[in-house]
C-alpha cells in the first residue's frame, strides 16, 4: 500500500482553483487544470511512492502484475489496470462527444493502425483497444448534457421556443419512432452545411431568450445552457444537439453512469469519475479539436432516455454506499467514517480481492492494510495492490473516501 500522486492534464475547459485546491496546493494554479488522472493509463500514468522513490503506477503493475492485480484480475483483463480514475474539474463546458462500445474500439483501433493514422495524430480517433463506459460522482454541484431526451419531450421543448425556422425539424422528430426520429434529426443537425447553421442557430437562440424572459419555467434550464453554448461557439451544430439531450443536476453525492455510445457534455463542477481504462473519444462539436461526423454517428446510441435513467442504483453496505453499474471493468463506492465508526480501526464493510485506488474527499483517514499503512487527508490518494488487501480504515474526525476496484 503506498501514496499516489496524480497527473495533472491542463485544458482550457479546467479550473484554476478546484484541483490545486483540492491536492492542497497554491492556488490559483499557473494553467487551468482539468483533470488529476490516478491509474496506469500508457498516455499519463500516477506516480507510486515507494520506499525506493517514485515509480509510475504503471511500471508498478507491469514488474509484479500478479502481487498487484491478482490472480483472478490477470485471467479477466490480462496485465493491465483495467479502470482509470479521475477528478474532473470543468469551468467551461466539454466538447459534445461520446466512447465506443467494446466491439467499436477493438474494430475502429484495427482499422486506424490499417489506414496508417498515427497514435498521436489529432486525427485518430482511437487510442487504444477499450471501451469507455465511465460513471461520475459529484464532489460539488454538477452540471451535464447527457442521454438522448425521449422524442415526446423534445418536440414539447421545440415547439415551446416557438421558432419557426424549427418546424420542419419537429415533424422530422414527430414523424418517426423516438430512436429513428433522434437519429434523423441529429444526423440533419450535424451534418447542415455552414450557411445554413449560421441561420439557424441565431433562430434558436432568440427563441431561447425570449423563453427565458417568459414565465415559462419547464425548459428554463436548457434555454440557459443553449444561450451559454451559443455564444461560446457561435453557429456550432453542437448547440443544436444540446436541445436533444437531458439537462441533468447533480448534488455531492449523485452520480451518472454513461455506457459507450451516451452522447454527453460536462457544463460544470467538479466529480470523481471512474472509467474502463481508455482514452477513445468521439467528438460532435463545442470544440476546436477533431470532429468525425460519420464515425460518430458509427457509434451513437439513439436509444432514449430519462435523465432517472443515467442514474446508477445505489446499495447501502454499513458505512459503505455502493453504485451499481454492469461495467465489468470497475466498482464505485464511497465511504462515510462518522459517529460510532471513529476513534478506532473498523473493517471496509465490502471485501475487495483485487486492486483500490483511494481516494480522501474529506476529513482524513488512516488506511491499514497487510503490508502497511497510509495516513490520507482531502485530496490525497493511496494505490492498494490486490496481496495488500483487504483494508481497514482509523479515522478520528468525519471522512469520506471515495474507492474503486474491478467490477464483480
Amino acid at each position: 500500500m503506498e501514496l499516489l500522486r496524480g497527473a495533472i492534464r491542463t485544458y482550457a475547459w479546467g479550473s484554476r482553483t478546484a484541483i490545486a485546491d483540492f491536492t492542497g496546493r497554491a492556488v490559483p494554479a499557473a494553467h487551468p487544470e482539468a483533470e488529476l488522472w490516478l491509474g496506469a493509463h500508457p498516455a499519463d500514468p500516477a506516480w507510486v511512492r515507494t520506499p525506493e522513490g517514485e515509480r509510475t503506477l504503471l511500471d508498478l503493475v507491469k514488474s509484479d502484475p500478479e502481487g498487484q492485480l491478482g490472480a483472478a484480475v490477470r485471467a479477466r483483463f490480462g496485465d493491465a489496470l483495467p479502470f482509470l480514475v479521475k477528478i474532473l474539474a470543468a469551468d467551461e463546458p466539454l466538447s459534445l462527444q461520446a466512447h465506443p462500445s467494446a466491439e467499436q474500439a477493438v474494430e475502429g483501433y484495427a482499422r486506424e493502425d490499417r489506414m496508417g493514422v498515427p497514435l498521436n495524430s489529432p486525427e485518430r480517433n482511437y487510442r487504444d483497444r477499450s471501451h469507455k463506459p465511465e460513471i461520475l460522482v459529484a464532489l460539488q454541484p454538477f452540471e451535464a448534457l447527457a442521454g438522448f431526451r425521449p422524442a415526446a419531450q423534445t418536440v414539447k421543448l421545440l415547439r415551446a421556443f416557438a421558432v419557426s425556422e424549427l418546424d420542419h425539424y419537429v415533424n422530422l422528430l414527430s414523424d418517426q419512432s423516438d430512436a429513428d426520429g433522434l437519429r434523423a434529426l441529429f444526423t440533419t443537425w450535424i451534418t447542415l452545411p455552414q450557411p445554413d447553421l449560421d441561420v439557424l442557430v441565431p433562430a434558436v437562440l432568440e427563441g431561447a431568450i425570449e423563453y427565458v424572459r417568459s414565465d415559462a419555467t419547464e425548459f428554463v434550464a436548457v434555454a440557459r445552457t443553449v444561450l451559454e453554448l451559443g455564444e461560446r461557439y457561435p453557429g456550432d451544430a453542437g448547440v443544436l444537439a444540446a436541445l436533444l439531450l437531458n439537462r441533468v443536476h447533480l448534488e455531492p453525492g449523485e452520480a451518472i453512469y454513461l455506457p459507450g455510445g451516451n452522447l454527453h457534455t460536462y457544463l460544470h463542477g467538479v466529480g470523481v469519475e471512474v472509467m474502463a481504462n481508455s482514452d477513445n473519444v468521439l467528438r460532435g462539436g463545442l470544440t476546436p479539436k477533431h470532429v468525425d461526423v460519420p464515425e460518430l454517428l458509427r457509434v451513437l446510441d439513439f436509444t432514449p432516455a430519462t435523465e432517472q435513467d443515467l442514474h446508477p442504483a445505489v446499495q447501502q453496505d454499513g458505512f459503505e454506499r455502493c453504485y451499481l453499474t454492469p461495467a465489468a471493468e470497475f466498482a464505485v463506492s464511497v465511504l462515510h467514517l462518522d459517529g460510532d465508526d471513529l476513534g478506532h480501526a473498523v473493517d471496509a464493510p465490502c471485501r475487495h480481492d483485487g486492486p483500490q485506488i483511494l481516494v480522501c474527499a474529506d476529513g482524513a483517514v488512516t488506511v491499514l492494510g497487510k503490508a502497511g499503512e497510509v495516513h490520507l487527508e482531502r485530496g490525497g490518494a493511496a494505490w492498494v495492490a490486490a496481496d495488500d488487501g483487504p483494508i481497514r480504515l482509523i479515522a478520528d474526525q468525519r471522512a469520506t473516501l471515495f474507492r474503486a476496484t474491478v467490477g464483480i
